[in-house]
């Protein structure tokens, strides 16, 4: 299931955020608690991917989506749920962006405070709309 697969591409976006590299094994690890088939596995992986490539690009765009807020004032699981959805409007041609956004803010509801749904909505409302 496709929100599985995003849920672990979080989960590995989130690690990235520490100072993790994405190691092929950290994610095959992830893949497999998931239970993911081999069908979500490659889109967790087109999403890892395309947020390692861009990644400069995607903060870049992240810090100007959010002039009201510094960097470091947002939530790191907040973050990641906005990257995942950022790296899937941006350069993943097959998801609607209202999909992308409803998955954000689904993973932030789990992950995060009881206000960054509404946080990530926002954010993501304002870039898929401009």
């Amino acid at each position: 299931m496709r929100s599985d697969a995003r849920e672990a591409a979080f989960k590995i976006i989130f690690a990235d955020l520490f100072g993790g590299d994405g190691e092929k094994n950290f994610r095959a690890a992830l893949y497999r608690q998931a239970h993911l088939n081999e069908e979500d596995c490659a889109f967790a992986e087109r999403i890892v991917d395309a947020f390692l490539r861009h990644k400069q690009e995607l903060s870049e765009q992240l810090s100007a989506s959010v002039t009201r807020y510094a960097d470091y004032r947002i939530y790191p699981a907040d973050r990641a749920a906005l990257l995942v959805a950022l790296a899937e409007i941006n350069y993943l041609d097959d998801v609607p962006p209202v999909v992308s956004v409803s998955e954000a803010v689904s993973l932030a509801r789990k992950y995060s405070t009881e206000r960054s749904a509404d946080f990530v909505n926002g954010v993501l409302g304002g870039v898929i709309n401009s």
